[in-house]
């Protein structure tokens, strides 16, 4: 029987998507999700574990016991806006969890290719498009702790031959995300104001910052491409090589909202460093793997819409 692919993290946002993407692999599918946690989506042929990333003796259990052929290394915490808020939390999640994945494999003596889901915020703000290459000095916690998980990746694969393949991924978004995410929290009042509860009011944060945006299937499938044909140890921006305005992105949901809305900026929502532009160059990808996304913004407008609507009926 053919060694499982695990998903750390699977019980969240891209996790459901991802599980949803393997589902047809014939390799089974270890899922691990945190104690006190439900998955987002169940999916079939997934083996759930629980497992707390911040245990270093269960995690190195966890690996004995799974002994994976591959690695999709997705848990940690997510949110860039929290992480002024929540800096501790931040770092035991993104980096000592990855540091006992590592160090449990290490132990185990196994080296299956593990691909870790760093993120476009480990760049120094720059006015154009962002190749790999370019000065890392991120400027929120959120992306610091980014950048030591990528060097977790990075020093596994050079002192120990563990192939750590590093995905900075920008903006993705779809349906089942969060509403502390912007394009979700759009979606939310939307279908809220459709269906009476709310007031016709969209309360948003900043509206000029422009975004790298792309739908998180296309992230997964990405993901999918770096597993097979990525180099180790080298990062990889994972995006659609196009900005958009948040102001756009915002008038794209009104565009298909069934009411009229008026638009208020609230405070509250606005970060207390907000880079104007987070551009990628996605030619590294795309040479490497042969990727191409193959969903439009507006597409993903409207799925996650329907999403909220569907999830306020219900």
């Amino acid at each position: 029987m053919p060694a499982p692919v695990l998903v750390t993290g699977a019980a969240g946002f891209v996790g459901s998507h991802l599980l949803e993407l393997l589902a047809a692999d014939p390799p089974e599918i270890v899922a691990w999700l945190r104690p006190g946690t439900e998955p987002l989506l169940r999916g079939t042929g997934v083996h759930w574990v629980t497992v707390e990333l911040h245990n270093r003796d269960e995690v190195r259990a966890a690996i004995a016991d799974a002994q994976p052929s591959a690695i999709y290394h997705l848990a940690g915490v997510p949110h860039v806006g929290d992480s002024w808020g929540h800096t501790r939390e931040t770092f035991a999640g993104n980096v000592l969890g990855t540091h006992h994945l590592f160090e449990s494999l290490r132990r185990s003596a196994l080296s299956p290719r593990v691909l870790v889901t760093s993120s476009a915020t480990v760049y120094s703000p720059a006015d154009h498009a962002l190749r790999e290459s370019d000065p890392v000095c991120p400027n929120n916690p959120y992306g610091t702790s980014k950048l030591a998980q990528e060097m977790v990746a990075m020093r596994a694969w050079e002192d120990d031959g563990i192939p750590g393949l590093i995905a900075r991924a920008f903006n993705h978004v779809g349906p089942r995300q969060a509403p502390s995410f912007l394009a979700p929290s759009i979606a939310k009042q939307i279908a809220a104001i459709e269906s009476g509860k709310f007031e016709p009011v969209l309360k948003v944060g900043n509206l000029e910052p422009r975004r790298d945006i792309m739908d998180v299937r296309d992230t997964v499938r990405a993901y999918r491409a770096m597993m097979q044909s990525a180099t180790p140890g080298v990062p990889y921006n994972v995006c659609s090589g196009q900005a958009v305005r948040v102001k756009d992105l915002m008038d794209a949901f009104i565009q298909h909202a069934k009411v009229p809305i008026r638009v208020e900026q609230d405070p509250a929502r606005f970060r207390p460093n907000d880079t104007p532009l987070l551009l990628g160059d996605v030619t590294r990808l795309r040479t490497d793997t042969g990727w191409q996304p193959e969903i439009d913004l507006g597409q993903t407008v409207e799925d996650l819409l329907e999403y909220w609507r569907h999830q306020l009926a219900a």
